[in-house]
C-alpha cells in the first residue's frame, strides 16, 4: 500500500514537473516574442529602413569606446555627427552608428546596400581604430576580440570588402574617408606588427581618403574633431567637387602637421561628385 501510494506520489511529481516546464517554456517564449520588437526598434527607425531607394546616400560609424583601450576615443563619435549634418545639408540621407559592433556594421552595411539606387552616389565614413592584416585594412568594432593578427580577419571589417560590395549592390559612384591610423591597443600582444593601415585602393569610380600614409599613426588632438575631419568638414562647406574638397583637406592636413601627417588620397573617378549643391539652389540671385 504504501508503495502503491510512493508510486502515484512520485508519477504526480513527474507531471506536475512537467507542467511546470510547459508554462515556463510558453512564458519563456510570450516574453521573446514581447522583446523580438524592442530589440528591432532601434534598426527599424533608422531612416533607410523606413524609405525608399535614394541616390544620395551616406553611412558613418564612430567608434570611441573601445573596452581595451586606456581611455575613449572623443574624436570619432564627434567626427560623425558632424559629417552628418554636412552631408544632411547637401541633400544625403545619412544612416549614423556610433560604437558598432561587428553586427551593427554587418547590419548597417546592409540597410545601405538596400537602399541604394540606380547611379547612386554613396559615401563611407569610419573613425576609430584601424588595423592592417594581410595587406588589408580592418575597420575594428568595438567588440573585437584581438590577440592575434588571425583574430583581425575574424572580428574587424575589410574596408575593401564593404566598398567592393557597395559597388557591387549598384552604387555608382563611392566616396569613403577612413580615419583609423591611430595607434591601436592591440598591437602588443602580435609578434610582427606593421602600425597604421595598409594602402586603400579605390575601386572603380571611387575616391578614397586615409588620414595618414600606409603604416603611419596620427596622434589625436585636444580639438573636439580630428584634424582630417576639421579640415574637411570646412572644404566641404564650399561648393565644388568631392573630389577638390578632398584634396584640399587631404593638403591642409600636411600643411598643419608640417608633414608629420600626411593624408592619402586615391581616387577612380570618372567624373565630379557635387558638393554645396543643396545651398546654393536655395540662394536667390543677387543674395
Amino acid at each position: 500500500m504504501t508503495f502503491g501510494l510512493f508510486q502515484i506520489s512520485r508519477r504526480s511529481i513527474t507531471t506536475a514537473a512537467a507542467l511546470v516546464g510547459l508554462v515556463s517554456l510558453g512564458i519563456g517564449a510570450h516574453a521573446a516574442l514581447i522583446k523580438r520588437p524592442l530589440d528591432a526598434a532601434p534598426i527599424a527607425a533608422q531612416p533607410s529602413e523606413v524609405q525608399g531607394k535614394a541616390s544620395r546616400l551616406a553611412l558613418l560609424i564612430g567608434n570611441g569606446h573601445y573596452p581595451d583601450a586606456g581611455a575613449p576615443l572623443a574624436q570619432p563619435i564627434n567626427d560623425a555627427r558632424a559629417l552628418s549634418a554636412a552631408l544632411r545639408r547637401d541633400g544625403f540621407v545619412v544612416d549614423v552608428v556610433e560604437d558598432a559592433t561587428r553586427d551593427d556594421i554587418d547590419r548597417a552595411v546592409a540597410r545601405l546596400t538596400a537602399r541604394i539606387a540606380p547611379e547612386a552616389v554613396v559615401m563611407l565614413y569610419f573613425g576609430g581604430y584601424g588595423i592592417q592584416a594581410g595587406r588589408e585594412s580592418y575597420m575594428i568594432p568595438v567588440d573585437a576580440a584581438i590577440w592575434k593578427e588571425a583574430d583581425v580577419r575574424r572580428s574587424g571589417v575589410s574596408i575593401e570588402a564593404v566598398l567592393a560590395t557597395l559597388k557591387a549592390q549598384g552604387a555608382d559612384a563611392q566616396l569613403a574617408v577612413i580615419d583609423a591610423s591611430r595607434r591601436n591597443p592591440y598591437e602588443r600582444r602580435f609578434r610582427g606588427f606593421s602600425h597604421g593601415l595598409a594602402p586603400i585602393e579605390a575601386p572603380d569610380n571611387a575616391l578614397v581618403l586615409s588620414a595618414a600614409s600606409p603604416g603611419k599613426v596620427a596622434d589625436d588632438s585636444a580639438a573636439p574633431n580630428s584634424v582630417l575631419m576639421a579640415e574637411l568638414l570646412s572644404a566641404l562647406a564650399q561648393p565644388g567637387s568631392a573630389e577638390a574638397a578632398f584634396s584640399k583637406a587631404k593638403s591642409a592636413v600636411a600643411h598643419a602637421s608640417a608633414g608629420a601627417q600626411v593624408p592619402v588620397l586615391s581616387s577612380s573617378l570618372h567624373g565630379d561628385v557635387a558638393f554645396g549643391r543643396v545651398e546654393a539652389s536655395a540662394e536667390k540671385p543677387g543674395e
